[in-house]
């Protein structure tokens, strides 16, 4: 339950006009907040801001939910997971899709073995656009699909290779490919802001031992199931395909439901579906992504529980 809400935004202008619509209080600063009261927090703010602001408020007592990416760097994002536990607060990071209710119906589906076992996924993240000036598409669309990956199979890979291409702007990839390696699976990540052919394009691929499932994420409550699958009979492999079903899952807002679910957790009434760490291990992994693009390289991914990855070249 929310009893009052403020707002905070450094242009004084806009977060003054917001308050009078809503009626709510104003402030320009954020280190005010905790001395009007407030208990819990979302900030979605630039991404190189999240550290500090978030910082702040958790030394504050205040509950925190931190836009994705939790941090641009992996030791700023470990160490917020680190405050949190030190100030025992709650802190939360906006992995807004594993509120999607599509996804959700296929890692539910996925979880009691419908698609058997998982062995390829597939994500395109396709737009055409000018890319933002401070952070890529790594940052900007592969930190939710590196997520998703890592939710559906319960897992962490144990190889990534990346490559990006940064043309536009200097710095700023606006492609870039990413291939996460399971101990059973493999995760390929397309993402582009300059691809004109499709419109937007958001959508996944999940190819099961049993089933495969797709999900346009655009279409926020539709799963389709393929019943496809390689047989052997006398020696002989053959494909085998029975048609494919097309599920509706419960509507649901997931920004509404993410903001329902910090809240409950931090009046002590609800878990986390992306606590702090794991926007950590996303960090990580985008920063190896990083590392691989810049030396071509496949790398190992050593993760460690509550702390962060490490990456080495790959000796294969």
């Amino acid at each position: 339950m929310i009893d009052e809400v403020s707002l905070c935004d450094v242009d004084e202008s806009r977060v003054a006009e917001l308050a009078e619509s809503y009626d709510v209080r104003a402030v320009t600063d954020y280190a005010e907040l905790a001395a009007l009261g407030v208990d819990a927090a979302t900030v979605s703010t630039p991404s190189p801001t999240h550290h500090e602001i978030a910082t702040t408020l958790l030394e504050d007592g205040i509950d925190v939910l931190v836009e994705k990416p939790l941090a641009l760097d992996s030791t700023e994002a470990w160490d917020l997971v680190s405050t949190a536990d030190e100030e025992d607060r709650t802190l939360a990071v906006g992995h807004i899709f594993r509120h999607h209710p599509a996804l959700c119906e296929l890692k539910r589906r996925i979880d009691r073995g419908e698609l058997g076992r998982v062995k390829y996924l597939a994500t395109n993240r396709f737009s055409f656009r000018a890319p933002r000036a401070t952070t890529g598409v790594l940052y900007s669309l592969a930190v939710h699909d590196v997520d998703v990956s890592n939710y559906l199979l319960n897992d962490q890979p144990e190889w990534l290779y990346c490559s990006t291409d940064s043309i536009v702007r200097e710095g700023i990839d606006e492609t870039a490919t990413v291939v996460l390696e399971y101990e059973d699976a493999t995760s390929v990540i397309n993402e582009s802001w300059q691809v004109p052919v499709f419109g937007k394009r958001r959508d996944l691929v999940v190819v099961g031992s049993e089933k495969a499932a797709y999900i346009d994420y655009l279409d926020d409550t539709v799963l389709e199931l393929y019943d496809s699958r390689i047989v052997e009979r006398d020696g002989s492999l053959s494909a085998r395909e029975e048609g494919k079903q097309v599920f509706e899952a419960p509507t649901a807002e997931p920004l509404r439901a993410e903001i329902e679910e910090f809240v409950a957790a931090s009046q002590g009434q609800s878990t986390l579906r992306a606590p702090g760490s794991v926007g950590a291990r996303a960090v990580d992994l985008l920063e190896l992504a990083e590392r691989s693009a810049d030396r071509n390289e496949t790398l190992r991914v050593d993760a460690v529980a509550g702390s962060p990855a490490r990456g080495r070249a790959s000796q294969e």
